[in-house]
């Protein structure tokens, strides 16, 4: 039977067009440490530096006192997402559109907007959407400043897993990849990502809690962990293309039982490329595309 009837979902769709603005600088110090969890060898980055693809999820982080955390380590529901009552939620996407770099040292505004909140009745039960726009603008906060980065997030919440539900269907990665490069998930990597993101959410970190609560085989890597590492693989054969747009889908969840690869096949024109991430069965985890500059 479903949670979500008519009322509660009009109820839920009372928070589109919600929104918030935030500021926080773009500091060295995170960087940093996103450089070490991703065994990069890039220096200290200085006053100046462009901030690589998808390093902004270390800025603007929620930061909930500690009596306002659910069970989950998340923030409780409310506030400015909606208070959708299905206890598992993910990231299941987004799109991202490079207008011009930040930089370590900018102050930046976020502009918040919450686009659509959908219902759909999946195999296994019930699936709410809700889609949030990101606009980041560097510099003096004002009227008409251009955007530098914008970005669409798309959160998926459902319900937890019953007996018998039917699995994820399994898709088979693409097999030409013409790069590839082996992600140990340990649970120091994820550890070390929760903290960077200010990430409390248990699945990633307390295995316990992931497998007795969440139904969970074992840790889960972050979806944001492993766009980050679909990025910085094209970082790594492409060092000097800068990204105008990026795109990516989480097809199936990733755990620290096995290591998986991050893959890339550039276009022919070299204007693109096509990215994923696939389980040690080479099944799809992950489907991404870059656009270049």
């Amino acid at each position: 039977m479903s949670r979500i009837d008519p009322l509660l979902l009009a109820q839920l769709r009372g928070w589109e067009g919600r929104c918030e603005t935030l500021h926080d600088a773009i500091t060295a110090a995170p960087a940093n440490g996103l450089s070490a969890t991703l065994d990069r060898a890039d220096g200290a980055p200085a006053p100046g530096d462009e901030l690589p693809p998808l390093w902004h999820w270390l800025y603007f982080l929620p930061q909930a006192p500690q009596h306002a955390l659910g069970e989950d380590g998340h923030p409780r529901r409310g506030g400015f997402l909606p208070p959708v009552p299905l206890p598992r939620r993910m990231w299941a996407g987004g799109r991202l559109q490079w207008m011009q770099p930040m930089r370590i040292g900018d102050e930046v505004r976020k502009t918040s907007q919450i686009l659509s909140v959908t219902h759909k009745a999946g195999r296994s039960g019930d699936l709410v959407f809700t889609t949030v726009r990101h606009d980041f603008t560097a510099g003096e906060a004002g009227e008409g400043m251009p955007v530098n980065l914008r970005e669409e997030q798309d959160i998926v919440y459902r319900a937890m897993p019953r007996p018998g539900d039917p699995s994820l269907p399994a898709q088979k990665a693409p097999g030409d990849a013409a790069w590839s490069r082996e992600i140990v998930p340990d649970p120091v990597l994820l550890f070390r990502y929760s903290a960077l993101t200010f990430n409390g959410h248990r699945i990633h970190y307390d295995r316990r809690y992931a497998v007795e609560q969440e139904s969970y085989p074992a840790l889960v890597v972050h979806g944001p962990l492993i766009a980050t590492l679909l990025a910085d693989l094209v970082r790594r054969e492409c060092p000097r293309q800068r990204f105008a747009a990026f795109s990516f889908r989480a097809v199936r969840p990733l755990f620290d039982l096995h290591p998986f690869h991050v893959c890339g096949r550039p276009a022919a024109d070299g204007k693109s490329a096509q990215l994923w991430a696939k389980d040690h069965e080479g099944l799809l985890a992950m489907q991404a595309e870059v656009k270049f500059q």
